[in-house]
């Protein structure tokens, strides 16, 4: 996620790195080009005597027409970024109150407390790889789970739920030996349905994108209208062509971009949500809480960015 000091204007002018213009100034620096070209040879193709002229009208209503689907579609995937920091912020929730479940129904003594926290602590990290499609680095994991167990889950497709399904495990045999009363095994259980129902969320917005049929109308329209931009425009503002091409095609080229950046919440672009320092963060609390002596230090930003 990028972090920046001042939001305020004019500073805000300035940025490149996760902004709009770091991933269309190619497009733009051909359609510079390409205006410029336009320009030059259009006194030679198109004599001051020709009755054929394109006005700026057709442009001005396809342009309205173009901003306003822009504005949905960046607005649908503006949605998906939120629902995703919701969910997120949900699991943080949910798991210090899980932990403080596990340090108040289990006996102080007993050392499955802490490994129930330690399991929470693996669950959000499982969660995060497996939301990032980074699921090769389970070996992550080995912090927090005994060895046999990260070996065993190298073979899990969906590593998070086969960590829940274990402390399902856990919670019933600690119910049968006695160590939990049953009273509190459905708070544990009611917890454990919270996880899960926070991973299908996320899960949710990871594996059903924005209609692909949105996104191809859009960069379809969008390429063709600045394409076809400075033949509207160069009967009106002449050598200042490429300048108003420019302009005009910064702002549709990128509101496209932006959309298409937070599309995936869960990447790691800089405008992605930062699920390191998020489950760093988990990892930190929960282990104060067990009264862990060695704590990670937090994610730090670098270069302005928060991953």
């Amino acid at each position: 996620m990028l972090v920046r000091p001042t939001r305020s204007f004019p500073g805000t002018i300035f940025l490149f790195r996760g902004s709009a213009l770091s991933g269309v100034w190619p497009y733009l620096l051909f359609l510079a080009i390409y205006s410029m070209a336009i320009t030059w040879g259009y006194p030679l193709i198109h004599p001051d005597d020709s009755e054929i002229t394109l006005t700026l009208a057709p442009f001005t209503l396809i342009g309205l027409a173009l901003s306003i689907f822009l504005g949905f579609r960046n607005n649908a995937c503006y949605d998906r970024w939120w629902e995703a920091r919701k969910l997120w912020g949900a699991l943080i929730n949910q798991t210090r109150s899980f932990t403080r479940q596990s340090c108040s129904y289990l006996a102080a003594e007993h050392p499955v407390k802490r490994e129930m926290v330690m399991r929470t602590i693996a669950f959000t990290h499982a969660l995060r790889l497996h939301l990032r499609q980074q699921i090769d680095r389970v070996d992550e994991l080995a912090a927090f789970l005994p060895a046999e167990e990260v070996a065993a889950l190298k073979q899990q497709r969906n590593v998070p739920n086969a960590i829940l399904h274990h402390m399902g495990e856990r919670i019933r045999d600690l119910w049968k030996e006695g160590h939990i009363d049953t009273l509190h095994v459905p708070i544990f259980e009611d917890s454990l349905v919270t996880f899960s129902n926070i991973q299908g969320g996320c899960e949710r917005i990871k594996n059903t994108p924005v209609p692909i049929a949105y996104t191809m109308l859009t960069h379809r329209i969008v390429g063709i209208y600045c394409l076809a931009l400075p033949w509207g425009v160069i009967d009106t503002v002449g050598v200042y062509t490429p300048i108003v091409v420019v302009m005009v095609s910064f702002a549709f080229l990128g509101l496209d971009g932006v959309g298409s950046q937070i599309e995936d919440p869960f990447e790691e672009d800089p405008n992605d949500l930062p699920l390191l320092a998020l489950s760093r963060t988990i990892e930190i609390d929960l282990k104060q809480r067990i009264g862990e002596a060695e704590l990670p230090d937090p994610i730090p930003v670098v270069d302005g960015i928060l991953y």
